[in-house]
């Protein structure tokens, strides 16, 4: 079997922060636009975090600038690190386990794939004790479409493995924005039902594979085509 890259979503996929992010991007909101947001009313599952910020600053009637967005983003990434003390968050079913037995395995690849700044990313990962496993992957930098990271995603896997095509590469994530992300570089989706989207929801989007949550690192390996470890001598 060929090396497998995976490229893996962070919230929602990898762990729950029990949406303790919104205490950052209200503090965020106060500082840059001097106001209060109403966040939990807002859609924002599967956006990145520039995304996010052009939703709250045009919620609260200013102008995403560039540079607006900037300053937002910083504030959030300073706040996110104590933010994430307030709720009680988690590490969604069967990843540490899978992370774990991958774990210097050479025929793997772990990178990210994530809608989350990379100071953000590591605030989440390092809160969650995850950072070890995934130090790597594309980040979002700023405004643009989710498109954009998955094709600097592809860059990466790429450089990690030359020699695979796209069908070795699987996006793995909770929403339909991640699907589409996997579509967009051509690489094999695995949907996990463990954010806000159910797996009906993630099954229209047409995804490689649905399932409700990740497996136990055996099924897991064979999902995606890694020796089992006493195939690996």
């Amino acid at each position: 079997m060929n090396t497998a890259v995976l490229l893996w979503d962070i919230d929602g996929t990898l762990l729950s922060t029990g949406r303790a992010g919104i205490f950052a991007l209200e503090d965020a909101a106060r500082e840059v636009c001097g106001a209060e947001a109403d966040i939990q009313s807002l859609p924002t599952a599967g956006l990145t975090d520039a995304q996010i910020a052009v939703v709250i600053i045009e919620s609260l009637g200013g102008q995403p600038s560039r540079t607006t967005i900037a300053a937002f983003l910083r504030v959030y990434e300073r706040e996110l690190p104590a933010a994430l003390f307030r709720r009680d968050g988690r590490v969604l079913p069967g990843v540490a386990a899978i992370l774990e037995d991958l774990a210097g395995e050479p025929d793997v690849h772990n990178l990210l794939l994530t809608g989350n700044t990379r100071a953000g990313a590591r605030a989440k990962l390092s809160h969650y004790g995850l950072d070890a496993h995934l130090r790597d992957g594309a980040f979002c930098v700023g405004p643009g479409p989710r498109s954009n990271i998955a094709r600097e995603a592809w860059i990466l896997a790429r450089e990690r493995s030359p020699e695979n095509g796209p069908d070795r590469a699987f996006v793995i994530g909770d929403t339909p924005h991640d699907i589409s992300c996997g579509k967009e570089i051509g690489a094999r989706t695995i949907a996990v039902a463990t954010g806000s989207y159910g797996l009906a929801e993630l099954q229209a989007s047409d995804p490689w594979v649905a399932i409700e949550h990740l497996p136990d690192p055996q099924a897991f390996r064979a999902l995606v085509g890694v020796r089992a470890r006493d195939d690996a001598r």
